[in-house]
């Protein structure tokens, strides 16, 4: 029988030791302990009573997120208040922040894999699931803001009976390529770390339904060595695939904006900038979802002070990108001696919309700084409290961007005021119902962190007494004839 770890060992693995590395898993953790900690919760006959009321809340609200896109069907976009010159309101500024939302994952997953990033391995499935998640709601938007939502084929590049075909040239066709295959390969990566972990599932099952469900889903995992020489390599190549997603994908978005000639839009600095504010909301998702979830399921030792502190080191580098775009921005409309643009600019910042500009300054710039104290960041209900923030100010950018340039453009005389209806505001609070029951799912029946993963940076798994490195380089310098593997389907190791 395992012994479950020993809750006074918690050290603080945030002090910077040259002389060896910093432990990524506390406590008295061995392999069996930290599978016995992540299979319990979805093995559990009941999840904890916060669980109920977070779904009970969550599917209600995807309820009236479903009611709203049917009334909106069956009555017309004329139900939101968009208006001429403001065609665009918060259905694409949802749009943009919920693809921005998803881009965290796949850094996490993918770039920081291929950097052997250690420390990734106890969110990587976290930000996984998020990304996902976040493209599904965000695929919702494109698909009902055009009005005739039985016409949304149009978009694809087929031939149909009227013998038309898209716009190539449309940076919204570019949307659906470029987001549609963010979300395939991220499904692809999600789905493929997750295989060894249902494996172990399924050899716990204690029901015949769930051993086939999840033997299903383990596609016959054995944990073998041929097939984890074949997984890692596929893991590798999906990394490398999805890497360069990470910087296209919200540049591709971006680029709705910047091939445009309309004041505010038509800038080069759009891409990098859209990419960096992914990332900054992307990781700030990560920590209002783990923080709940590492103190109610008990894996405070696995989601160490460490991790918490890595994610706030990199909002506070991403949130000094942002606040330096913002800054660039203005200088640019200065320099380029274009009146229209310093228009725009003065206009955001002290016009109509100046109290969005300002709430989004407060929110991206300002809150990060707190991140430059030690304390802020290993505090998780501070975290907590600041990645809320983070994501306000990234939603009141999005709405910036989109709503102050269009409804001030080039002529006085076609200026025109926007505000949202009950519609949108439901469709938006809505949708945020659909991401979290569909994350609530996730960690009520699939394993929330990558087992195998973690134990590959534990101790145990060093084929070398006394190192004080992870297994080989993340499996890499591991020989093909050792015994164990930390992972697969072992249940008594």
């Amino acid at each position: 029988m395992a012994t479950m770890p020993l809750k006074n060992t918690m050290i603080d693995n945030t002090v910077e030791d040259p002389r060896q590395r910093a432990p990524l898993v506390l406590g008295n953790h061995d392999f069996t302990t930290v599978t016995e900690t992540i299979c319990r919760i979805p093995e559990a006959s009941r999840p904890p009573q916060a669980w109920y009321i977070a779904f009970a809340v969550s599917s209600t609200l995807t309820l009236m997120l479903g009611c709203m896109v049917v009334y909106l069907i069956s009555t017309g976009v004329g139900v939101w208040n968009l208006n001429n010159p403001v065609g665009w309101g918060w259905d694409i500024t949802n749009f943009v922040f919920w693809v921005g939302i998803g881009h965290a994952g796949t850094l996490i997953s993918a770039i920081l894999f291929l950097f052997r990033q250690k420390w990734r391995t106890s969110i990587n499935r976290f930000a996984e699931a998020m990304t996902i998640f976040a493209v599904v709601c965000a695929g919702i938007f494109p698909g009902i803001h055009v009005g005739r939502v039985w016409l949304a084929y149009w978009l694809a590049p087929i031939p149909n009976q009227m013998q038309m075909w898209p716009n190539f040239r449309s940076p919204l066709l570019w949307d659906v390529f470029a987001v549609s295959t963010y979300a395939t390969v991220s499904l692809l990566f999600w789905y493929m770390g997750m295989i060894p972990d249902l494996a172990t599932l399924r050899d716990r099952a204690r029901t015949k339904i769930r051993q086939f469900a999840y033997g299903l889903l383990a596609l016959g995992w054995r944990g073998s060595n041929r097939q984890w020489l074949r997984y890692e390599r596929a893991y590798l190549l999906l990394a490398a695939l999805a890497t360069p997603l990470v910087l296209s994908v919200h540049s591709v978005v971006s680029f709705d904006f910047a091939v445009s000639q309309l004041p505010g839009w038509h800038t080069t600095i759009f891409p990098p900038y859209f990419v960096a504010g992914a990332i900054f909301s992307g990781f700030a998702m990560v920590v209002t979802l783990m923080v709940p979830a590492r103190e109610f399921f008990g894996l405070k030792e696995l989601v160490t002070p460490r991790h918490l502190e890595n994610m706030a080191k990199i909002m506070l580098a991403t949130g000094c990108m942002v606040g330096y775009a913002y800054s660039i921005e203005f200088f640019t409309a200065w320099y380029s001696g274009n009146v229209y643009e310093r228009f725009i600019f003065m206009a955001r910042a002290m016009g109509p919309y100046s109290w969005a500009y300002w709430t989004m300054v407060c929110c991206n710039i300002l809150t990060p700084q707190l991140f430059w104290f030690k304390k802020c960041r290993t505090n998780p209900w501070i975290l907590f409290a600041a990645s809320i923030f983070i994501n306000i100010g990234m939603w009141f950018e999005r709405f910036v961007i989109i709503v102050s340039s269009l409804a001030t453009d080039f002529l006085p005389g076609s200026w025109g005021a926007y505000a949202p209806s009950w519609v949108e505001i439901c469709t938006f609070i809505g949708s945020f119902g659909l991401f979290f029951t569909l994350f609530l799912l996730f960690v009520r029946f699939l394993p929330m962190m990558a087992m195998a993963e973690v134990k590959s940076v534990m101790p145990q798994a060093l084929h070398k007494q006394g190192e004080h490195q992870g297994l080989g380089d993340y499996w890499g310098d591991m020989p093909r004839g050792h015994e164990h593997k930390p992972g697969g389907h072992d249940v008594h190791h």
